[in-house]
């Protein structure tokens, strides 16, 4: 199978663009720190899915990633409470990307927690 076909994948990558999209109406003044922190965070945690299937062969490599995704998908979910505070997005555009980084969230632990339905071997 390939990553991409992975929800957790499609859902981070998806989110990462709804957030881009987003991000595009926060003021100038916020272009290096916060704009730049949110869209980062939020494209590493499907890029340390994808590099985590990759890497699916090592058992501990393959948690190791996932677990980066996991932390990525938390800083972009606090990042996302700046954005409602500075009032950059309203309390629904918030509500809807902090449901979707939860689910997010509850589809990497559910790999992390069963690596074997992924590919990974035990026996390395």
């Amino acid at each position: 199978m390939d990553f991409k076909k992975l929800i957790a994948y499609q859902k981070s990558f998806d989110l990462a663009m709804n957030i881009f999209e987003l991000s595009k109406k926060f003021p100038k003044e916020e272009t290096y720190s916060l704009t730049d922190q949110i869209r980062r965070s939020s494209r590493s945690v499907c890029a340390n899915i994808s590099e985590a299937y990759r890497k699916r062969r090592y058992p501990k490599h393959f948690v190791s990633k996932l677990t980066d995704a996991d932390s990525e998908n938390s800083e972009t979910n606090t990042w996302l409470d700046f954005v409602l505070e500075c009032n950059y997005i309203n309390k629904d555009a918030h509500a809807a990307c902090v449901n979707e980084g939860i689910e997010i969230g509850k589809l990497i632990n559910y790999m992390i927690n069963n690596p074997g339905k992924f590919g990974v071997s035990a026996d390395n």
